[in-house]
């Protein structure tokens, strides 16, 4: 009971303030809870916050006074305001699709049909504006020498200037290291090229010599340079024309050194024939009663060369 007394004593003491000064009464107030917190007058749980229920007014005369108030009367000119419905959806009548959005059939969580609403609207509010302005003699166009002070400072542009110029100099130094790329590319591809070249007009000589050894052509345009390596004619006429031209000289002295060719194995199989003639029989020789190929001097002793030695006094002699 003594907490409580005291605490209605606190209370009557802040409502003595007077309405004016309501925010120090509040500071007043707390200062006094705060006060009777620390002698041990109040204990958690002892005050409850109760919320005043909020009322809304909707002072519907008041506003419309308010409207009148901010409306003037003004020309068009003055005002530019436009309250219009958006343009025909072209693209979706074509489409197909008449739900063009115009009376809140728009679907607010589709963000494409959203935002083709709004352009809509902006085209039907040009289209509107446009010959209203041109009927006030309001210009439209902003003019080749029109300047306008600019919303940023120089210092600010400075730096966007020199943001610009780095990016531009990085642009260039890359755009350059991609033609000097391209440049070693074509260079390699060319010298590749002239490699290949050479390789082909070496062959193509040494193609060109060996036919002139074999004595299959007798031009020696090959040797000079500056002229085309000879090209392989495979054509029936030039195969004819060295038919009939015949063969060369080198050919001629092989076919009388080692015969014409032809079929070499088998040439020492019997037939029938050669097994039936025995016109060539020798009874000796067959019985190895004389060695054959070989001739024997006097006492019947094979002839054997002589020594090394021999041989050399024997030339120093002659």
């Amino acid at each position: 009971m003594v907490i409580a007394s005291e605490i209605m004593e606190v209370l009557e003491e802040d409502e003595m303030f007077s309405e004016d000064s309501e925010d120090e009464n509040s500071d007043l107030s707390d200062n006094a809870l705060q006060e009777a917190f620390a002698k041990g007058l109040l204990k958690p749980g002892m005050n409850v916050r109760v919320d005043k229920p909020q009322k809304f007014v909707n002072n519907v005369a008041g506003m419309k006074q308010c409207l009148d108030d901010l409306k003037k009367d003004l020309p068009w000119a003055e005002r530019l305001d436009l309250t219009n419905l958006p343009v025909e959806d072209v693209i979706a009548k074509i489409g197909g699709n008449m739900q063009t959005g115009i009376k809140g059939e728009v679907n607010a969580d589709d963000d494409f049909q959203r935002e083709m609403f709004f352009y809509r609207q902006a085209q039907a509010t040009v289209l509107e504006a446009l010959p209203l302005l041109n009927k006030h003699g309001i210009p439209t166009k902003r003019p080749d020498d029109y300047f306008a002070e600019m919303a940023k400072s120089d210092q600010h542009m400075q730096k966007i200037r020199k943001k610009l110029l780095a990016k531009q100099a990085i642009m260039e130094r890359s755009e350059k290291a991609k033609k000097l790329s391209a440049q070693r590319k074509f260079g390699k591809k060319v010298q590749i090229e002239v490699l290949q070249k050479r390789q082909k007009e070496k062959k193509a000589m040494m193609t060109a010599v060996k036919k002139y050894q074999k004595g299959m052509t007798d031009k020696l345009d090959f040797l000079e340079g500056d002229q085309e390596a000879p090209k392989k004619d495979t054509s029936q006429s030039s195969k004819k024309a060295l038919n009939k031209k015949g063969p060369s000289a080198k050919r001629k002295y092989k076919d009388q050194k080692f015969g014409f060719g032809g079929k070499k194995s088998g040439k020492k199989w019997n037939t029938k024939e050669s097994h039936n003639d025995v016109s060539s029989f020798r009874a000796k020789v067959a019985n190895a009663k004389g060695a054959k190929g070989k001739k024997k001097g006097k006492g019947g002793k094979q002839n054997k060369r002589p020594g090394k030695s021999v041989r050399r006094k024997m030339k120093g002699r002659s």
